[in-house]
């Protein structure tokens, strides 16, 4: 299983749903910053290609795991949590870690992916642009009036796993 951690120490933006990347997609790869190696391009565009995620951090010195929606925007992932179950307070201004997969989604015959990224966590307050990209907001959240906070991480290590390889022969033209 193929494991790929680098730097990534520049923007890239990449809000494509799943799928082969499109023509506006790979033009964005192309013309990324010098710098930023194509294993970290990859793992940005596969989270920005799943909807939500795992944010890990820790808690009054216990470890903590949260859902999160995200989107990826000018390289950094965003994420949408719920003010009332007062995640954000653990994550804002700490080292957290990010990931997503498509082991519940993967198509018949779809490389299966994990992808993780490690950096700075800090509140963001999102664009019109980027609130229309996460979509609604949910009503509840455990029972309680869902009432949204964003938070942004600036992807410093990306780490890809692959299952199978598929992922280095669909992708080809982004490694």
């Amino acid at each position: 299983m193929p494991t790929d951690e680098r730097r990534a120490d520049t923007r890239y933006a990449d809000d494509q749903p799943a799928g082969e990347p499109s023509t506006a997609t790979r033009s964005r790869i192309a013309r990324s910053p010098a710098g930023q190696s194509p294993a970290d391009r990859l793992a940005v565009h596969l989270i920005g290609s799943a909807e939500y995620g795992r944010v890990a951090t820790s808690k009054r010195a216990l470890p903590l795991l949260a859902l999160a929606r995200h989107i990826v925007s000018d390289g950094r992932v965003l994420l949408r949590m719920s003010r009332s179950l007062g995640y954000q307070d653990a994550c804002a201004g700490s080292v957290v870690a990010y990931g997503t997969d498509n082991v519940g989604s993967a198509r018949p015959g779809e490389a299966l992916w994990s992808v993780q990224i490690v950096g700075q966590c800090e509140p963001v307050e999102p664009t019109a642009a980027q609130l229309e990209l996460f979509g609604p907001v949910p009503p509840l959240a455990d029972g309680e009036p869902y009432e949204p906070v964003y938070l942004g991480i600036e992807p410093r290590l990306c780490t890809v796993h692959s299952a199978d390889g598929g992922l280095e022969r669909r992708f080809r033209h982004i490694l």
